[in-house]
């Protein structure tokens, strides 16, 4: 019997070596929830927090997928692989490797907003058709590069070959082609060895159950570790409206909201009586300034 109740958050520590779907399928499976999606794929290799959104959750995955990440990762010089990890195939290895004052220089050019190719091996899309499926078949691709940021590069521990980073990263950042692009930087290659996602927005990895928990006390993970709807967003401001408006938004109307109290464009949380009922952005309307609904929860404003 399906588990109607489990709508918010739940925060999975991924172990190495699994999919991020199977990590979907195998919640969805103890949890008993039809609607069940991750913010954000892993890739097997890789470790760390999943966040899965169950139930009416899944509504709010395009305002959660926008969030920041931060991972832990362990960059390997002198070794190219065709995955840009530790997975694929070596293409190019050196022991020519440069100094650390050198490293340090080159990782501090790779902060702000880059340019950034996805690489051949990602679940990106050409024409349709997965970059990953292409590259298998010997399809060479040269995807467009594309805009991302860097908010943080930290070094944490260098001792080559290796060294461990501290990235905090915008959404559609590959920490793989990061290791690589550095190494191509510095002459002598470079490919990811290993990555923990320790963040994803507000949510961080300490507060993640490991999935073998979940799936042997399902009950007591949701009790204990389930993020309610109206927590989900914590970025959002929440605003409080009465039962009238809230079945405005739940039709799809807009409310009126004159005054300053929100910015243009500004996206809310709407609560009423405490529960999560649609989240919001503040637009200019014919009459004026309207909160208009993005994502609704109608279960929540009957009555």
């Amino acid at each position: 019997m399906e588990n109607i109740l489990a709508s918010g958050l739940l925060l999975i520590d991924k172990p190495p070596g699994m999919t991020s779907f199977e990590v979907v399928r195998r919640g969805r499976r103890a949890l008993r929830v039809k609607k069940v999606g991750h913010l954000g794929t892993l890739d097997p290799l890789a470790t760390g927090l999943l966040p899965l959104a169950l139930g009416e959750a899944t509504k709010l995955a395009q305002f959660l997928l926008e969030e920041p990440k931060t991972y832990l990762a362990t960059v390997r010089f002198g070794v190219e692989t065709d995955t840009q990890d530790a997975a694929g195939r070596v293409v190019a290895q050196t022991d020519r490797l440069p100094g650390e004052g050198e490293i340090r220089r080159a990782a501090a050019g790779f902060q702000g907003e880059l340019l950034q190719r996805p690489p051949a091996y990602s679940a990106v899309r050409h024409e349709g058709r997965r970059l990953y499926k292409l590259a298998r078949q010997g399809v060479e691709v040269a995807p467009e590069p594309r805009r991302v940021v860097i908010h943080r590069l930290e070094i944490r521990e260098l001792a080559l070959p290796l060294m461990t980073i501290l990235v905090e990263c915008s959404k559609g950042t590959y920490v793989r082609t990061l290791a690589h692009d550095l190494g191509q930087a510095l002459g002598c290659g470079a490919h990811l060895a290993a990555l923990t996602r320790l963040a994803v927005g507000p949510f961080r990895l300490e507060d993640a159950l490991p999935l073998a928990q979940v799936e042997e006390d399902p009950e007591g993970a949701l009790r204990t570790g389930l993020i309610p709807l109206p927590a989900c967003l914590p970025r959002f401001r929440a605003l409080e409206v009465d039962r009238r408006q809230a079945r405005r938004l739940a039709q799809g109307q807009a409310l009126p909201w004159p005054g300053n109290s929100l910015a243009e464009g500004e996206k809310v949380r709407v609560l009423s009586g405490g529960d999560l009922v649609a989240v919001a952005m503040l637009r200019s309307g014919q009459s004026g300034r309207e909160l208009a609904p993005l994502r609704v929860f109608v279960a929540r404003v009957a009555g």
